[in-house]
């Protein structure tokens, strides 16, 4: 009979949790341990969904059934953050104790503009503001001054930007509700804010928020909507019979507004169309004064992008090119928020244990099934059933571009699967999608390591010949607790849990989280 299968995963968000739920269906007798830096599980789960969206955060249900249903098969590992240095537990300490690493880590950076005074105050990254509201501790004390002034402006229109938005002007009674934090909820009890200007550099069927998130913000009591300064004709260019389905919805809807006109609220937001920002103004050279804009056009007429083929008309539509028109504009305010998307970096000791990094797409180089692929190392990844074995051309590094021969298809002649190493997420494919696309991806790279395990594929257990059994966390806890890391068990998640729930019911909420790691790590373990 074959063995188990000892599989680490870097990462307890979505794509780590759901990764281990759908593995351990297909391998019911797999070792997982999971490894996350923070005492706490679910990542963005936990700390970027907006707390006023508690039905998107019953996901994190999956990985309790997994910790519930699967021990000892599974192993919760917190607190301890893979990487070298002081008080990190490196990768080429975890790769000889597993026969697989998948690496579910997610983005853990946001994107710059890189306009000049990007870095003025009472600019703030949508993912530290995202990340101050949900309790994360990184940014505990990120303390955003809401008092500058009325009109605050968010750079960027996906689901992101929105959820800054409506928090910025949400009725506070209804957010005391939520698992939003104390400290939050007083700093937007005091705030002066009473109008969002949502801007982006491309036209309202191009922007990447959702239906859902639109209506939301329409629908938001007491706050109000003003439509762009341009008619919706020009933005739009297209009758709207003629705009493919899911267009069209989001085109009714912008057209419709909200049932609130901005003149008759107190509160009231705006979407900018066609505007990237230029520079950040500032007469001290210390604080935000206002942005300035460069005005954008379509580079083709959206007419011209039609063929009347529904999906074909869809996806010209979704991606249509901006230029520069040489106008500029300037919105004055005093408060900014920079939400143009989110990045991931690589773990540092990848290197050391063959892991390529595309640092230029912010991804892992795969073969979009998940297997990890580099030119130099390994075997050729192997497909799915029923599929052409091959590396899409999008998963490209910067790195071995010159290196790795591509035929006409556009598939990588010469790349080759890292034995043993996987990656699922955002870190595989980039920061797009939301957490059912995510389950999707997940469960697509569990079902390829099933296979490959099944197949008798190389992992890393057999480099150089060697298939001995590998110890997994029984063999590698040892090591951790030689170097002095305390990590947090999934008992110990459920102590602070325990917590959490106790005081947000002493305050008529779900939960209060614990914003600091040291009190984590004294309630998990003490």
């Amino acid at each position: 009979m074959k063995r188990a299968l000892q599989l680490a995963i870097i990462g307890s968000g979505p794509a780590g949790f759901y990764s281990a739920y759908r593995l351990l269906k297909k391998l019911p007798d797999a070792r997982i341990t999971m490894f996350e830096q923070l005492p706490v599980p679910y990542g963005l789960a936990r700390y970027g969904i907006a707390p006023d969206h508690p039905e998107a955060k019953k996901c994190t249900e999956t990985l309790e059934t997994v910790a519930r249903e699967s021990s000892p098969n599974f192993t919760f590992c917190g607190n301890t953050p893979v990487g070298n240095g002081k008080g990190y537990l490196p990768l080429t300490t975890i790769a000889p104790h597993f026969d697989a690493i998948l690496f579910a880590y997610g983005a853990g950076r946001d994107k710059r503009l890189g306009v000049p005074g990007e870095d003025l105050q009472n600019i703030i990254s949508a993912r530290a503001f995202v990340g101050w509201y949900n309790g994360l501790p990184e940014y505990a004390h990120l303390d955003p001054n809401l008092k500058v002034g009325e009109t605050a402006v968010v750079i960027g229109q996906g689901n992101v930007a929105l959820d800054v938005t409506r928090i910025l002007l949400s009725p506070l009674d209804e957010l005391r509700k939520t698992d939003i934090n104390e400290e939050t909820i007083s700093a937007l009890s005091e705030s002066k804010v009473r109008n969002v200007k949502v801007v982006g550099r491309r036209g309202p069927l191009q922007a990447p928020y959702t239906i859902k998130e639109l209506r939301e913000l329409m629908h938001l009591p007491g706050v109000g909507f003003a439509p762009p300064p341009e008619s919706w004709e020009d933005l739009l260019q297209i009758p709207m019979k003629k705009l493919p389905r899911q267009l069209k919805r989001i085109a009714e809807l912008l057209q419709k507004g909200s049932s609130s006109p901005a003149s008759s609220t107190a509160r009231a937001w705006q979407l900018g169309y066609l505007r990237s920002p230029a520079t950040f103004l500032s007469s001290n050279n210390t604080t935000l004064e206002a942005i300035g804009f460069g005005q954008m056009t379509y580079e083709r007429s959206l007419p011209d992008l039609m063929s009347g083929e529904p999906q074909t008309d869809l996806n010209a539509l979704r991606v249509a090119r901006v230029k520069s028109t040489g106008e500029k504009s300037m919105i004055r305010t005093n408060l900014a928020f920079r939400s143009v998307g989110y990045l991931s970096e690589p773990v540092e000791g990848m290197q050391e244990i063959g892991v390529p990094f595309d640092r230029l797409r912010g991804v892992i180089p795969n073969d979009r099934w998940g297997r990890v692929i580099s030119p130099a190392t390994g075997e050729h990844s192997t497909a799915m059933p029923g599929e052409a074995g091959a590396m899409s051309e999008g998963a490209d590094v910067a790195g071995f571009r010159d290196k790795v021969k591509r035929s006409d298809s556009g598939i990588h002649e010469n790349a080759q699967h890292v034995p043993g190493i996987y990656c699922a997420g955002w870190v595989k494919r980039g920061p797009t999608g939301v957490i059912a696309s995510t389950m999707d991806d997940a469960f697509l790279t569990a079902d390829v390591i099933a296979q490959d395990w099944q197949a008798g594929n190389k992992f890393m257990s057999h480099a150089d010949g060697e298939s001995a059994s590998r110890g997994g966390w029984h063999e590698l806890s040892k090591e951790v607790a030689a170097r002095g890391i305390r990590n947090v068990s999934w008992d110990g998640w459920e102590k602070i849990d325990s917590v959490e729930r106790q005081r947000g019911l002493e305050k008529g909420k779900v939960r209060e989280k614990v914003r600091s790691v040291e009190e984590m790590i004294n309630i998990a373990c003490g």
